[in-house]
Formats: structure tokens, C-alpha cells, sequence
């Protein structure tokens, strides 16, 4: 009878339990891509404004910021297999109720609560693929979920403008029930995680109230600042001393809670600190510019929903392409420092490339600043989190993973949101220098103009493909200015981005899982009286293991870090 190898044994184990992951994960990012072509009509049909269209984004991501590093703690806590369902059954219960809304305010809260379960997602599939693949294995498998993240974002999109063009908008919203009841059965049959041992549970709901005031109090303020008050007002005092009180606060009471949500000490880790940094800029790049890149095919160039899907390809393509390609790379050769170096200068590059873009550029050249962006993303965005694990305490793998991935979504959610005032802001001046020509136009068309004119003056967001030719134009032209403006915003950030992946320690990955991390650790404990307790030491198969009568050399090379 013959055994098979670990290195052949090991997608026998791990891919079973990867497909709930992928299949969770392609449920979280269809539900959310699948209305961002649709946007503009669902905010136009609901009567909301340029704001609406901003807080239905950042609500979302909100939330999902906030959510993020409370999913992390608890999945140090409890039974993380439990806490992966509950977030898909929250995330996709939301998500058909806002199908409903009558109002923006109420696609508003059912997005928000849809952001709750994102924030489940985000961070428990980081920290399970932690417990059951290595960080120098893990390259490989990421080219799976770069390919789910592809179709979805992709096909997202795509389904969602024919959806809205062929039965409407609130379909959307209904859409990804069914592959949430197939993720949720197939998580129960194949993902079996390392049993955890039993502590005693503290969880900080003061350290929660205080994180979510903080991080709400800034946003809405950066939100709101410039059009309902002024940036120099007794609001903005309140909201921005609020925010700074509630995040000291905070700092206080995670240095003396035995179970704090964010461990301060993380950041004793030069290569936690860096990496979060790094991606509070890559967070803005993803979130902010893919949100706007709709908006600029419908409000720039008259694109349909489903246009503008096909329109955005060139930057999930780059995505797609470089995460694959990169995460094989790692995988094989073992480094990482230099793709992320390449990705952080991608980041920059299409940044800026974006920012310069107006209604009538080449096609071809937006899709080639497009397509440089996307490659920036896939480089960066999830071998971060790759990174932080490889050097992460086992006990914090939780609190760990969700850090970066919460400063990435707190990176997008504020950049959506200035990038979003921003818009708005050059919006509104750029239609009154260019009144004296919309109504010259407006008056070429006879009758018809009036109607015409109480769309454009009665502030809800345009159907831009709707307009006569003449109108169109200069609509056009105005939004292209704005979106290109706020682009802008995103390059300072992306340098910083690139200045914090350079100082990153360039540590080898460990081919050890995070559970193999944690039986190593009692194994030392149990070597300073029973040395043969390391005979207890298995191997997943997703590590490759020394002969089995040496487990000596196996226990020296995990305390290393180093290859075994």
C-alpha cells in the first residue's frame, strides 16, 4: 500500500476547504460589484444627489472598516468556521433587503449592515487560509482567488448592467442569494480547522464603541465638510475634536484591557507598521478609483451600466494578471520585497496617469492607466497581509491579519469619501463657469429644453446618456474634470505607499501553517522536560517535512523561520 507524498497530499487537503473560502468570497465581492455600474440610475431613481451616491459607497465601507478588526479579534476567540457562516448569512440578508429601499437613507442602512459582513469576510479568509497554508505556499493558491476576485469583479458588473437594463435595478440585490446558500453548505461539509483550545473570553465593547465613534466622526465630517458647513465651523470643531477625543480614548483603553480589539503592541512590529501603512494607500487606490472609474464611463463618456462594465476590464485584467503571475513567482523563487517595490511604483503611476484623463482622451490610453493601476493592486494588496502573517504571533494571527486588512478599508473608505468631496466640489464650480453655455445649449432645443433644465437644476445625478448631444457635451466635459481632479488625490498617498514598502524587513517566508506555528511553540515548552514530545509535530502537507527520524532538525528549522 503506498502513501502519498506531502507535496501531493497537500491540495487533496486544502483544496476542499479553499473552495467554501472562494466560493464566500466570490458571494461578498459579486453582491458588491454587481451594483456598482447600476449606481448611477439606482441614486438617480432614488432621487438622491451626488452626497447619496458618495454615502451609498462609504457606508459601505465604512462599516466594513469598523467590522474588520472586531471580526479579526473574535476569530482569536471563537470558532472561526461559525463566525465565517454568520458573516455571509449578515453580508447577503442585507444585501436582498436593500433591493428594497423606497430612499437612499434606506439603501444607506442596508448597506451599512452589509458592511458588517464584508468586514467578516475580509477578515476571516485571511485568517483561515493562515491556519491551513504556509505564507511561502500560499502564492500559489492566491492565484485561485485573484481568478474569483477577477470573475467577480468582472462579471459583477457585467451582470449587473444587464440586469438593470433588462429588469431593473433592484434585481441586482437579489442575485447572489443563491451562491450564498451553496457557500454556506459547501464551508459546512469541507472546511475542518485545527481544534482551538478553550480560554476564557473578554471581548472590548468599550474599545468597539470607541473605534466606531472615531472613525465615524471623521468620515462624516470629510463627507459633509465643504457643503452642509463650512471647513472652518463650529461643526467641523465638533466632529474633528470628537474624533480625535474618541481615538485617544481608545489608545488608553487598549493599553489597559487584557483583551484589547487592536493590540497596540503590533506595532512594536516594524513590518505590521510598515505594512499597514502601505496599505492605507493601496485601500484608496482599490476602493476609491474603481468607484469613480464607473462613474466616469457613465457621467464622462455616456456609457451604458452595461458599457461601463465592459469598459473597466483593462483594470481588473491588470489586476487579475499580476496577482497570479506574481503570487507563482513568490511562491517558487520565495521572495516578495521586490514585487511589491514594483507594485507600490505601479500604484503611483496609474494614479497620477488618471488624474489627467477628460472625456474625449483615447480610449486606449485610459485603458492603459486603467490596466497599470490594476496591476499595482494585485501586486500589493494581498501580499501585505502575506507579509505581516509570515512574522505575526500565532496567538494574534487574528487581531494581525484584520489590522492591515482594517487600515486598507479605513484607506478606502476616507479616500472614497474625499475623493467624493472633492468631485462634488468641482462639480458644482465647474457648472456654474460653465452656466452661460449649458443654457445656451438648453435654449437650442426649443420645447424640450425645459425639461431638460429642471433635470440639470433639481441636483440629483444626470442620466448623462439621456441628454441631447449639445448638453451631453458639456456635462460631460464637466464630470470628466472632476473625476480626473479627485484621481489626483490619490498620488501623494501612493508615494507614501512606496516609501513604506521600501524600509519593509525583506524576512524570509515560513513554510509552516499557523497551526504548525503553534504546535511548534508547545513543543518547545514540552522539549525543557520530555524532549519526545516532538514526535507530536505532524506535517499538513502543505509544508515539506525532513525525514521522519529526525525531528530534531524539524523543530531547530521552525524556531528559525527558515525553509525545512
Amino acid at each position: 500500500m503506498t502513501t502519498a507524498s506531502p507535496e501531493t497530499a497537500a491540495p487533496r487537503r486544502v483544496l476542499p476547504a479553499l473552495i467554501g473560502l472562494l466560493l464566500g468570497t466570490f458571494v461578498s465581492m459579486l453582491a458588491s460589484t454587481v451594483v456598482s455600474t447600476s449606481l448611477p440610475v439606482i441614486v438617480h431613481d432614488l432621487s438622491g444627489d451626488q452626497n447619496a451616491y458618495t454615502w451609498v459607497i462609504t457606508a459601505t465601507l465604512l462599516t466594513t472598516a469598523i467590522s474588520t478588526p472586531i471580526w479579526g479579534k473574535l476569530a482569536d476567540l471563537f470558532d472561526r468556521k461559525v463566525l465565517i457562516q454568520i458573516a455571509i448569512a449578515v453580508f447577503v440578508l442585507a444585501t436582498a433587503a436593500a433591493g428594497f429601499s423606497q430612499n437612499t437613507e434606506m439603501l444607506i442602512a442596508f448597506r451599512a449592515v452589509q458592511g458588517l459582513g464584508a468586514g467578516g469576510l475580509a477578515a476571516l479568509s485571511q485568517v483561515i487560509m493562515a491556519d491551513i497554508i504556509s505564507p511561502r505556499e500560499r502564492g500559489r493558491y492566491m492565484g485561485l482567488f485573484g481568478a474569483v476576485m477577477a470573475v467577480a469583479t468582472v462579471g459583477g458588473p457585467l451582470l449587473g448592467g444587464v440586469i438593470t437594463d433588462a429588469f431593473g435595478w433592484r434585481w441586482n440585490f437579489f442575485v447572489a442569494l443563491p451562491f450564498a446558500v451553496a457557500a454556506l453548505l459547501i464551508q459546512q461539509r469541507t472546511l475542518h480547522l485545527p481544534a482551538r483550545a478553550k480560554r476564557a473570553v473578554k471581548i472590548d465593547y468599550l474599545g468597539i464603541v470607541l473605534l466606531s465613534a472615531a472613525v465615524s466622526l471623521l468620515l462624516i465630517w470629510v463627507t459633509n465638510a465643504g457643503k452642509t458647513f463650512d471647513w472652518a465651523s463650529v461643526e467641523t470643531l465638533l466632529m474633528v475634536g470628537g474624533a480625535v477625543v474618541a481615538a485617544v480614548l481608545f489608545v488608553v483603553v487598549e493599553l489597559r484591557s487584557s483583551e484589547p480589539l487592536v493590540p497596540l503592541t503590533l506595532f512594536r512590529d516594524a513590518t505590521f507598521t510598515l505594512a499597514t501603512i502601505a496599505s492605507i494607500a493601496t485601500g484608496l487606490a482599490m476602493f476609491g478609483t474603481s468607484v469613480f472609474l464607473s462613474q466616469y464611463m457613465q457621467m464622462a463618456r455616456g456609457a451604458t451600466p452595461t458599457e461601463a462594465g465592459v469598459m473597466t476590464i483593462p483594470m481588473i485584467g491588470g489586476l487579475l494578471v499580476s496577482s497570479i503571475v506574481v503570487g507563482a513567482l513568490i511562491s517558487r523563487f520565495g521572495r516578495w520585497k521586490p514585487f511589491l517595490i514594483v507594485g507600490g511604483v505601479l500604484l503611483i503611476a496609474g494614479s497620477f496617469l488618471l488624474s489627467t484623463i477628460h472625456y474625449d482622451t483615447n480610449f486606449a490610453l485610459v485603458s492603459l492607466y486603467m490596466a497599470l493601476l490594476g496591476a499595482g493592486v494585485g501586486m500589493t494588496m494581498q501580499n501585505l497581509v502575506l507579509v505581516v502573517q509570515n512574522t505575526a504571533n500565532p496567538a494574534q494571527m487574528g487581531a494581525a491579519s484584520s489590522g492591515v486588512t482594517f487600515f486598507r478599508s479605513l484607506g478606502g473608505t476616507i479616500g472614497v469619501s474625499v475623493m467624493g468631496a472633492a468631485l462634488a466640489s468641482m462639480a458644482t464650480s465647474l457648472f456654474t463657469d460653465r452656466a452661460d453655455d449649458l443654457r445656451t445649449a438648453i435654449m437650442g432645443l426649443g420645447a424640450g429644453g425645459a425639461a431638460v433644465a429642471e433635470s440639470l437644476q433639481s441636483g440629483t445625478i444626470p442620466q448623462v446618456s439621456m441628454l441631447p448631444e449639445s448638453v451631453r457635451v458639456i456635462v460631460e466635459d464637466i464630470y470628466a474634470q472632476s473625476i480626473a481632479h479627485s484621481f489626483l488625490i490619490a498620488v501623494p498617498v501612493a508615494v507614501v505607499s512606496l516609501i513604506a514598502i521600501l524600509f519593509l524587513p525583506n524576512r524570509p517566508l515560513t513554510r509552516m501553517t499557523t497551526s504548525e506555528r503553534v504546535a511548534a511553540s508547545e513543543a518547545d515548552l514540552a522539549t525543557v522536560s520530555v524532549p519526545e514530545a516532538m514526535a507530536t509535530l505532524s506535517a499538513t502537507g502543505t509544508v515539506r517535512t525532513p525525514d521522519a527520524g529526525s525531528p530534531r532538525r524539524a523543530h531547530r528549522s521552525a524556531g528559525m523561520g527558515e525553509d525545512v
